[in-house]
C-alpha cells in the first residue's frame, strides 16, 4: 500500500489538552479503547507499519501508538482519514458519535442520560438562563467567564456538550418540560446584546412549543420561595423520580419520596408565584424590543 505524506495532513496534537481519557470514566475508557483496538487490529491487516501510518494521517508514531493504546480520545476527523488510509469501508468512521460523547464530562453525560429518559422535567435556575434554553453563543459566553478559565478546547467540549442534551426537544413522545426564570438572568447582556438578544429570541421559540412552559419570575416579587437555590425534578415513567437542588442533601441527586415532596412544593410555590406562561412569553417580547 503507497503512503502518501502530504495528502490530508493532521494538525499534530501531541501536547494538545483536552483529549486525555478521564480514568474514572469507566464507558470512556471502554470506548477509546475498543476505537484503539480496532485500529491496531486495521492497520495489521492491511501490512502497515505504524510510523507509516502515522506519516499517512499527519500524525507523529508516538500519537499512533497512543491512541492505538486507548491513551487519547481520538478527533473525528483522524477517524475519518484512518478509514480512509487504511480501507476500513466506513467501520472506523463509524465510530465517531461513540468517540465524540465520550469528550463530554462523565458528569454531563449522566445528566442527559436521565433527561433523555424522563417524561416530565420540572426546572429553576436562579443564576443563568438554564442549560436546556441556552443558545450556544450565551453557553460559549458563560464558559468563558468561568475562573479559573477553561482552556479553549475545554470551552469547545463544554458547549458541545451542552447543545447536545437539547436533543431532548427531538424525543417522540416529547416529555413535558417547565422552566422558572428570574427576570435578572434574561436583563443582564452577558457575551454582549447581540448574544442576549438571540437568547431571547431562541426562548421565544422554544416556549412556543406545546409540550414547554416558560415562567419569568420577576424581580419585584416580594414573596419568594426560590431563595435556597435551583432545583431540578425529573419523572420517569416507571412513576420513579429525581430531584436535585442545592438546599436538600448538598446537592446530590435524591430519590426519597420526602425530600422529592419538598422540592415538589417549592417548585410549585415558585411556579404560582411567577408570571403565567402566557405573561412570560409577552414579558419576553418586551424584553426583546429593549434590547
Amino acid at each position: 500500500m503507497s503512503v502518501d505524506g502530504d495528502a490530508g495532513r493532521l494538525k499534530d496534537e501531541t501536547d494538545e489538552p483536552g483529549w486525555e481519557v478521564d480514568p474514572d470514566d469507566e464507558w470512556g475508557l471502554a470506548v477509546v479503547t475498543t476505537v484503539g483496538r480496532q485500529l491496531r487490529l486495521r492497520r495489521e491487516a492491511v501490512g502497515m507499519r505504524a510510523p507509516d501510518f502515522g506519516v499517512a494521517v499527519g500524525y507523529g508514531e508516538d500519537m499512533v501508538y497512543k491512541l492505538e493504546g486507548g491513551k487519547r480520545i481520538p478527533r473525528p476527523e483522524f477517524l475519518d482519514r484512518a478509514d480512509e488510509v487504511l480501507e476500513a469501508g466506513g467501520l472506523l468512521a463509524a465510530m465517531k458519535e461513540d468517540v465524540a460523547k465520550v469528550r463530554y464530562p462523565k458528569q454531563v453525560r449522566d445528566l442527559a442520560q436521565m433527561e433523555a429518559k424522563a417524561v416530565e422535567l420540572q426546572l429553576y435556575d436562579p443564576l443563568n438562563v438554564h442549560g436546556l434554553l441556552q443558545t450556544p453563543e450565551y453557553a460559549e459566553a458563560l464558559f468563558l467567564m468561568r475562573r479559573p478559565s477553561f482552556t479553549t478546547d475545554e470551552v469547545e467540549r463544554l458547549v458541545a456538550a451542552r447543545v447536545a442534551r437539547k436533543a431532548i426537544y427531538e424525543r417522540e413522545p416529547a416529555p413535558e418540560v417547565s422552566f422558572v426564570q428570574e427576570e435578572w438572568t434574561l436583563r443582564r447582556p452577558l457575551g454582549g446584546s447581540m448574544v442576549l438578544r438571540r437568547q431571547l429570541e431562541h426562548l421565544l421559540t422554544v416556549g412556543a412549543l406545546r409540550n414547554v412552559e416558560i415562567q419569568v419570575m420577576p424581580m419585584d416579587r416580594e414573596q419568594h420561595a426560590g431563595l435556597e437555590g435551583g432545583i431540578e425534578v425529573l419523572k420517569f415513567a416507571d412513576g420513579t423520580a429525581v430531584g436535585r437542588s442545592s438546599g436538600v442533601a448538598g446537592g446530590r441527586p435524591v430519590s426519597d419520596l420526602k425530600q422529592l415532596r419538598f422540592l415538589e412544593m417549592r417548585y410549585g410555590i415558585i411556579r404560582a408565584q411567577a408570571l403565567s406562561p402566557r405573561e412570560s412569553m409577552a414579558f419576553i417580547e418586551q424584553l426583546l424590543g429593549e434590547t
